[in-house]
């Protein structure tokens, strides 16, 4: 046995048992019994049975669960809101952080606050300055808890973060801040649970060098209807591929090899989402948004929604059995109990579907603020559907009595432990207790199993080393390379092999509001860095003088997603489309009532929005593929869509010679395969529409059901369709999935 002295931290080694990480500022005493080392986190000479990892994880967590007070586990129950490093909007010791002299890896006044005053020990990080402050700021949170609370360490998190952007550079030998890899809808694309599985062992080894143990993730929603905002992070509709890739991703972040139940310091919990699914909001809405928060099942479909998270989450591969924690979304699953409450608020859903039918016995965490106050149906702000009306404290409470284990966006105990008490005077003392405790076990397991109690600190040089090395790197772009789905190659005008000369026009990115109602300003931008352009083809300055042309646009992003405030003062309700096309789109065969309706904000019940009309931001990329198709005449055009949602392709389909559909992937993977060094082998994780008629007449829930779109040469864009140089792909893939 012996001590290194780390950043921030001692190291015991020991040759019989787990590396012991703590601070010697902390009051944590190393003991050793039967010739073994062990953590005493309140510094006596007893070995305390949660303090004995030699004992099973559940054992430990049930024994520390009893020691713990009302107070701790309410802390405990908290998930923070989102943490950058450094945090922009608090103070450094009472001054703003660029005033403050302290570092980006320093812990704002918050961040102390609520680690100390709240007992809270879940936190979501999402912007780093870098890994190494990532890993040192986990350090120094860990080194200021390890002595409070029995020395129940942070359990860091994170959304998804590895994917690519558009202007990176690869190359072989470089390093990076992270690997790079395509989103959800690119890693379907490969159809590969493999693959998947491959990027959730490289993905959870980079989370742990950052400091974080749990992953918000895998987003196993079925993809239904095409117009979801938040379509891209999903595995699309079919749910025999979504089921088995959120398998794989599962299986890959949580196992760490060589361990009797897989789980040990390599794992990274995996926190799936969203429980029964969240991917039929009624007409495409979002239920971040009051004007979403119904989810509908026009096509009976509410227990296929389910298959991803029964089959798939809860029935792993690998020796840890079940993803760790589940996810409820914040849409009312309409009529599909005795109660028209959000998923996180309904019994039903969460104790009798998830706990006693399918047998869950891991944590449940809400989605991010379903305990805060709504403002307005079309603003972003607290999302307690089904629940608008009562206190903060009484949706805890409902939480509560729904089975859930933890507040997601909630940095203080307070409400908690009013909740607690509106239990006592219903149940009493000793049945409330018990409540609390069932949840604490679940969230401390899940501590206990990742080996945060023996050692939660970062070796920040190793830190350096792991996250973004050249091995990952090459291994996300890979599979980006593999992400690409051709859907059109008319005349075989793909590959271009010889270096010629490319026409690739400027994008504009015109000013709007995103989904956060923020208003971003006009981007204009070569899609193709020169530096990267110049390894395949030399720059045209002109279609003139141009052999070919490249274009990219995006995906029709529909201007604020289903909802305007402007309507309302004309007299409206609100509600108009949501277009997955260019030019604009009269809903005229849209419902012509709604099936669901109601907010506390809206005197009416009615969200139809037949006959209105709706237009697409990005209008301008059809008129700048319109453009250069006239200027080049009859010479190649290749599209380049950068796919978030399905899109109609009647606009443009007809403009191009040749169509590659991506899913948030470096230009250079497009580059890659343009010029034949690579072939596609992709395929449609979804279905591309024929019309916005086909998309309207469709069902919210029912998967695969939109009637697809027919180019000219014949070929359907249908789920599973893709190309190579060879023409129409047909192989084990298609045959298994489609």
């Amino acid at each position: 046995m012996k001590t290194e002295k780390k950043d921030g931290y001692n190291l015991v080694r020991q040759e019989n048992g787990p590396d012991l990480g703590y601070s010697s500022t902390s009051g944590v005493k190393i003991i050793t019994v039967d010739g073994c080392a062990f953590k005493s986190f309140d510094g006596s000479d007893t070995l305390l049975p949660y303090e004995d990892w030699r004992l099973p994880a559940d054992v430990r967590a049930r024994d520390l669960a009893s020691r713990m007070s009302i107070d701790e586990i309410a802390g405990l129950m908290l998930y923070s809101i989102q943490n950058k490093l450094p945090m922009p909007n608090d103070t450094y010791g009472g001054k703003p952080f660029a005033e403050s002299g302290m570092r980006a890896s320093d812990l704002s006044d918050a961040q102390i606050r609520f680690l100390t005053e709240d007992n809270l020990r879940h936190v979501l990080v999402s912007t780093v300055e870098s890994p190494e402050t990532a890993a040192r700021w986990n350090n120094n949170v860990q080194a200021l808890i390890e002595s409070r609370t029995h020395g129940i360490p942070a359990n860091n998190s994170s959304d998804p973060r590895h994917s690519a952007f558009a202007d990176a550079e690869f190359s072989p030998g470089s390093d990076g801040s992270i690997s790079l890899w395509s989103n959800m809808l690119g890693l379907a694309a490969t159809f590969s649970p493999e693959t998947v599985e491959e990027f959730g062992r490289i993905a959870s080894t980079e989370y742990r060098g950052l400091g974080l143990a749990t992953a918000l993730s895998p987003q196993a929603d079925l993809g239904t209807d095409p117009r979801w905002y938040r379509y891209s992070s999903t595995f699309g509709p079919e749910p025999k591929l979504v089921r088995d890739l959120t398998r794989a991703y599962c299986d890959g972040f949580q196992t760490t090899d060589g361990t009797a139940d897989g789980w040990g310091k390599d794992s990274v919990n995996a926190m799936v989402k969203h429980w029964p699914g969240g991917g039929s909001g009624e007409g495409g809405r979002d239920a971040h948004y009051g004007n979403g928060k119904f989810a509908v099942y026009p096509g009976g479909c509410f227990e296929t929604h389910k298959m991803p998270f029964l089959e798939g989450a809860f029935r792993l591969a690998g020796k840890t059995g079940k993803a760790s924690a589940v996810m409820p979304y914040y849409t009312i699953s309409y009529n599909q109990t005795s109660e028209n409450v959000g998923n996180g608020f309904n019994r039903d859903i969460i104790t009798r579907q998830l706990r006693e039918e399918a047998g869950y016995d891991g944590v449940v965490c809400t989605d991010w603020i379903i305990t805060g106050d709504e403002e307005h149906p079309g603003i972003h702000s607290g999302k307690p559907w089904g629940m608008e009306t009562k206190s903060v404290a009484e949706r805890h409470y409902k939480a509560l009595m729904a089975g859930v284990d933890q507040f997601g966006g909630n940095n203080e105990k307070a409400p908690v432990l009013e909740a607690y008490e509106m239990g006592v005077r219903e149940h009493g003392e000793a049945w409330m207790r018990a409540r609390f405790e069932r949840s604490a076990c679940r969230l401390l397991l899940n501590m206990f199993r990742t080996g945060l109690f023996e050692n939660p600190y970062v070796d920040v040089e190793q830190t350096k080393q792991t996250v973004g090395n050249k091995t990952f790197m090459k291994k996300g772009y890979e599979q980006q390379l593999h992400s690409i789905v051709m859907i059109k190659n008319h005349g075989d005008v793909l590959p271009l092999r010889e270096r010629k000369k490319v026409y690739i026009p400027q994008r504009r990115s015109p000013e709007g509001p995103n989904y956060w109602r923020m208003i971003c300003p006009e981007r204009i931008y070569d899609p193709v860095p020169e530096k990267i352009l110049e390894k395949y083809y030399d720059k045209a300055v002109s279609p003139a003088e141009a052999d070919f042309a490249v274009v990219f646009i995006e995906s029709p992003h529909s201007y604020l997603m289903g909802y305007d405030p402007q309507d309302v003062e004309k007299g409206g309700n609100g509600y108009i489309p949501i277009s997955l096309q260019y030019s604009d789109y009269t809903a005229t065969h849209a419902r012509k009532h709604s099936i669901a309706g109601g907010d506390p904000f809206e005197s009416f019940t009615d969200r139809s929005y037949q006959g209105k009309t709706a237009h697409a931001i990005n209008a301008c990329d059809l008129s700048l593929l319109q453009e250069t198709r006239r200027r080049m005449g009859n010479k190649p055009v290749v599209l380049v869509l950068m796919m978030s949602n399905p899109t109609v392709m009647q606009e443009i389909e007809p403009l191009a010679d040749a169509i590659l559909v991506g899913f948030d992937v470096q230009a250079q993977a497009y580059m890659d395969l343009i010029s034949g060094r690579e072939e596609p082998s992709a395929l449609l994780p979804v279905q591309l529409p024929a019309d916005m008629q086909a998309v309207e007449e469709h069902c919210e829930d029912r998967p695969r059901d939109i009637r697809c779109y027919r180019d000219a040469d014949g070929n359907v864009y249908d789920f599973a369709f893709g190309m190579n140089w060879k023409g129409v792909i047909d192989d084990e893939r298609v045959r298994k999935y489609k």
